[in-house]
């Protein structure tokens, strides 16, 4: 057998160890010598005519809730024991640990089934593990709320031992759960605080449901749910009339009565008094608000065909009481739409919408002034206010100019709305129908609406990238590689994002000519010296003269993924210069590329040559000139007494 043979093998080395102990006669018990043997991955036994591996991960086990412990502190048998033993433990007592778990699992169905010798019953390491267990809280645990369906499945599940053997009243149990409303959130929302087997069975306390301790019972089964729908009474009475819910007066019934246990989906009821109460008033289109005047009526038609069709008018409005001749008397607050909607209320709650709100700010809008009130549709649907094609209208009631948003603008941003319909996203959008292209809210999100200056604004220079990126992705790839980006963080210097040369809402084509003449004043704004330069090159003169295909900032830097020119990616590397030459000029060679683009005669520290050179020549030729010009000063007068001396007449011949 493999474990005799390993026995002897290591007998030597655990006698040795004992020797080294001292030979004071007390047998080691620490972990380490455990180990000795248990931490070999061949050590096996047999049993039942199958091989049972003996290791155990040392590095698990050190890891786990456990890890404290000596192995004789669970093996008590094995206390004061010469090492190797030769007899297999008895099994490990979880009881003098967990003195309340122990006694619940043997009271109930599995530890009665352990009791009377039943070999499918499970005992604390079926569940829990073995020298791995972590705590129930980790997401590595065995017991961690989204394994419990596949635990319990073990047995439970159809086609397993246990169901075949034991009489089940309910099939497919496993199946119904990972289909039912607790087991998609669990399963494929991730939400750990969605029901599992444990959390209606308990973990320990598992009984009959006709037994009265049982948390499944039906006189328990109310509270066991009530856990976590802790206001399901109140929930419950404004959609079901009063005599489907309380048989008894403050007697819930049975959850299971209209769920069933493991199928619980997510239903509509029949909404009985609720919405044919209400029409009775609401239905009416002359009824109006006693105070104001305003219409209270609810077109139904329209309301049929709203998301909020299932919906009964309760769940809003959900301070109506039924007792009342008018329900909704008892109303003294607006609809709720986060009771529903929570996450979104959270984030609008924040925003610079949901503040103004707080501060009780009448010009501060609320849910259904973008999304309407009986008459909410998805923002699919082309007639719905949040329709990509209708956003800049539905913006524009607030944010175009003179409204009541465009009035509190302090900075330079007017005309928002103006500027975005004339622009790339705009045009795309309103004229072409590209219902793809950035919208208002694609920008500056639909429900988290911050300002520039926070941190967590999507049109925070910090974020812009990002924000663009998520239409733009392969650009902002580029923009995330390029110094623009890796340099943030490591200069005072305020680096530049999309906005700052593209804009914010006034975007052109980069292919117009409107762009290309004007991007050259855009990188000037942070490289003042080297545009300064540009324009006195061939380049930059005849750009000025508004020739677009002469070279431009980004065709030699490149526009969106500039690098240092040390960087071998660089288009102005020496591996690549003559590339980005040769875009315009087919014929360049390495020597055409060594062209100082930017060179200058005003800078005597970076061109020398060209300072001093331009400078002697320029005095040279002045001093020139003003020789000249002396020389020619001096000698007028001269000239002028030598041209009037040679007009005077001469005296005749022969005349004394």
């Amino acid at each position: 057998m493999q474990l005799t043979s390993f026995i002897v093998r290591r007998y030597f080395l655990l006698a040795c160890l004992g020797l080294a102990r001292g030979l004071s006669g007390a047998v080691a018990q620490e972990n380490s010598d455990c180990l000795g043997c248990h931490g070999d991955r061949s050590l096996a036994t047999q049993r039942g005519g199958k091989s049972v591996p003996l290791f155990v991960d040392e590095k698990k086990f050190g890891t786990s809730i456990h890890a404290a412990l000596p192995c004789v502190g669970c093996h008590s048998d094995l206390q004061g024991k010469e090492l190797p033993h030769g007899s297999p433990p008895a099994k490990v007592d979880c009881g003098p640990c967990h003195t309340l778990e122990q006694k619940e699992h043997a009271e109930s169905l599995h530890g009665r089934a352990i009791a009377r010798g039943d070999q499918l019953a499970p005992r604390c390491p079926d569940c829990h593990g073995y020298h791995d267990i972590v705590a129930v809280k980790n997401p590595r645990s065995a017991v961690a709320p989204q394994r419990i369906p596949w635990v319990c499945g073990k047995c439970h599940q159809e086609g397993s031992p246990v169901q075949r053997q034991r009489v089940i009243h309910e099939d497919h149990i496993l199946t119904n759960y990972s289909e039912s409303i607790h087991g998609e959130a669990l399963l494929k929302k991730g939400l750990t605080v969605a029901a599992t087997c444990v959390s209606c069975h308990t973990a320990h306390t598992i009984l009959r449901h006709t037994d009265p301790r049982s948390s499944i019972n039906r006189k328990n089964i109310a509270a066991t749910c009530t856990k976590c729908h802790s206001a399901i009474e109140a929930v419950h009475r404004k959609i079901i009339r009063g005599e489907l819910w309380e048989k008894e007066a403050n007697s819930l019934p049975a959850c299971v009565d209209c769920h069933q246990p493991h199928k619980a989906r997510r239903v509509f009821y029949d909404q009985g008094m609720a919405d044919a109460d209400c029409m009775k008033c609401h239905g009416d289109p002359g009824i109006r608000a006693s105070k104001g005047g305003r219409t209270l009526f609810v077109n139904l038609g329209e309301l049929r065909s709203s998301r909020h069709l299932k919906t009964a008018c309760s769940q809003c409005h959900s301070e109506v009481n039924a007792s009342r001749v008018r329900p909704c008397e008892t109303i003294t607050k607006k609809v709720d739409c986060s009771s529903c909607h929570a996450d979104i209320g959270a984030l609008y709650q924040k925003s610079t919408h949901g503040m103004l709100v707080a501060k009780n700010d009448p010009n501060a809008p609320v849910c259904n002034e973008c999304h309407g009130t009986h008459g909410v549709l998805g923002k699919r649907d082309p007639a719905s206010p949040t329709f990509p094609t209708n956003i800049p209208d539905l913006c524009a009631r607030c944010h175009r100019e003179g409204k009541k948003a465009a009035v509190r603008y302090t900075g330079t941003e007017h005309d928002i709305i103006e500027r975005y319909q004339e622009s790339i996203h705009g045009k795309g959008l309103l004229k072409s129908g590209l219902t793809v292209t950035a919208t208002c809210t694609d920008c500056h999100t639909a429900h988290s609406v911050l300002p520039v200056a926070s941190p967590e604004s999507s049109v925070n220079p910090g974020n812009v990238p990002s924000t663009c990126g998520r239409c733009h992705h392969g650009i902002e790839e580029m923009f995330n590689a390029s110094v623009h980006a890796t340099q943030r963080g490591k200069t005072d210097k305020r680096l530049p994002v999309c906005n700052d040369c593209h804009s914010a809402h006034t975007i052109l084509r980069a292919d117009t000519e409107g762009f290309k003449l004007t991007i050259m004043i855009q990188c000037g704004k942070c490289h003042e010296a080297i545009t300064k330069t540009y324009f006195d090159t061939y380049h930059g003169k005849v750009s000025q003269l508004g020739y677009t295909k002469t070279a431009k900032c980004y065709d030699c830097h490149g526009a969106h993924d500039i690098r240092a020119i040390g960087d071998p990616k660089s288009h102005l590397s020496r591996e690549n210069v003559v590339a980005t030459c040769q875009k315009c000029h087919p014929g360049a060679t390495r020597r055409f590329a060594g062209y100082l683009t930017h060179a200058t005669h005003h800078d005597p520290q970076k061109y020398p040559f060209l300072f001093y050179t331009f400078w002697g020549m320029t005095g040279l030729l002045i001093g020139t000139f003003v020789v000249g010009g002396l020389h020619t000063i001096l000698w007028l007068p001269r000239a002028i007494q030598m041209r009037r001396k040679k007009e005077m007449p001469r005296p005749e011949e022969g005349k004394a």
